[in-house]
């Protein structure tokens, strides 16, 4: 059979699903120019030009972090996860925001092929969103969030790897700019991009 024809289990849709999350994130920052380009390699995932990160200890960190979400969001339990640049005193002046929905009681085989090719998509458009964005500051911040619906359960499910954070929010509601979502039974996720309103970005 066709491995792009073969249909997938929900396990693997769900490891396809965090291992593109890490892809992305190294992207978004990449994309984001956080880092110098040097810092940054250039691969192929699902067929198209990414970047990916050089330094063991950035690698590292965004790999651990995906890893530990699995778990999380194949019981459906994490409803978003979040890359957050903050200016110099900590608050958030940007976040890249994947909105997951994963349908648990889905029973039936997804395509792959279906699968890669809505992925890529995401890819394709998170490349493109450069141009509507404004530099971040030179001393700005970033890390990853992870948002649940409940507590991520005990130390078999890495829920030790997240703690609370001190990440301070805005007062008002965000600016959206969306970017894409993918909509199917066994799995949605949004892509866009939140900035504070103009009365946060007073204070």
């Amino acid at each position: 059979m066709d491995r792009t024809k073969q249909p997938l289990p929900q396990e693997i849709i769900i490891r396809t699903l965090t291992e593109f999350l890490e892809v992305a994130i190294n992207f978004v920052v990449y994309v984001r120019g956080v880092y110098p380009a040097e810092a940054f390699e250039r691969r192929r995932y699902l067929n198209i030009p990414v970047q990916w990160a050089r330094h063991p200890r950035l690698r590292d960190y965004i790999h651990s972090a995906v890893s530990a979400l699995q778990p999380s969001i194949q019981k459906d339990i994490v409803e978003r996860v979040a890359v957050i640049f903050s200016d110099k005193n900590q608050i958030p002046i940007e976040k890249f925001v994947f909105r997951l929905k994963v349908n648990q009681s889905y029973k039936l085989d997804f395509p792959e092929n279906d699968l890669e090719y809505a992925l890529r998509a995401f890819l394709i458009k998170l490349s493109a969103s450069e141009s509507m964005l404004q530099p971040l500051p030179d001393d700005c911040t970033w890390e990853i969030l992870g948002y649940f619906k409940q507590l991520p359960g005990d130390a078999s499910d890495k829920g030790q790897f997240w703690l609370p954070t001190d990440t301070k929010h805005w007062s008002q509601p965000p600016l959206i700019t969306p970017i894409k979502s993918m909509s199917s039974e066994p799995l949605n996720v949004q892509l866009y991009i939140e900035h504070p309103s103009e009365s946060d970005r007073k204070l």
